[in-house]
């Protein structure tokens, strides 16, 4: 049986299912909220220590102004309301992407790092302003920076995943079958399910059957 530390998720899909079920992208992002905080409380039954999830990417700028402005409301209205639960649980919020937002969010992110930064029991990596390809950028000018041997130890050790084990479980929801810029070098090799479900749609019964599956694989990692 598979061990199972890391689960990484694209939560893709929420817009669409506002549109399909409430005529409005917006009351999707909001039902989605409600699917992550289920898979956060089916993530810690099961004893898993780290979940990433991609709410953010560098790409989503190209949004509508008044879309983003209500994700990011979102973001803070759990920051703001949710915070103290997270550190009752012992659970660790870590940001990875640039935080380059409004200084009233970019607080809340830093404060929120701060209170959780010695909780044990999961690590929430909330991917926000994220891309893979700028990780890798800033990785290699670090390195060159510093002088130093361009080599896997050191190309790792300067990405903002650097104390983070790899992903066991990459999984994306809303019938897309692509990676979106998301863990491009953390996820070589990590076991990949592609979801039909639109994200709020996805509920701890899927999840927990794709940690079963998981568990069968046989994982080669180039062996025979």
């Amino acid at each position: 049986m598979n061990p199972l530390n890391h689960v990484a998720i694209i939560m893709d899909g929420n817009g669409r299912w506002g549109l399909k079920f409430k005529k409005s992208r917006n009351k999707g992002h909001k039902e989605g909220l409600k699917t992550v905080e289920k898979i956060i409380e089916e993530t810690i039954k099961q004893k898993i220590s780290y979940l990433t999830l991609y709410a953010f990417s560098t790409e989503n700028w190209r949004r509508p102004k008044k879309e983003i402005n209500y994700l990011f409301s979102l973001l803070e209205g759990f920051l703001i309301n949710k915070i103290q639960s997270l550190v009752d649980q012992n659970i660790r919020l870590k940001i990875i992407g640039v935080k380059n937002f409004s200084p009233k969010l970019n607080s809340l992110l830093r404060s929120s790092e701060k209170k959780t930064s010695k909780n044990t029991r999961l690590q929430i990596n909330l991917a926000l302003n994220y891309g893979s390809k700028l990780e890798l950028i800033n990785s290699f000018k670090i390195i060159s920076k510093k002088k130093l041997k361009i080599n896997e130890k050191n190309i790792k050790k300067f990405l903002q995943t650097k104390d983070i084990p790899d992903p066991d479980i990459l999984i994306r929801t809303g019938d897309t079958k692509r990676l979106s810029n998301f863990l491009l070098w953390q996820i070589s090799y990590s076991e990949i399910f592609f979801v039909k479900k639109l994200w709020p749609s996805f509920s701890t019964k899927d999840y927990n059957q794709i940690l079963k599956n998981f568990k069968k694989i046989k994982r080669n990692f180039g062996n025979i």
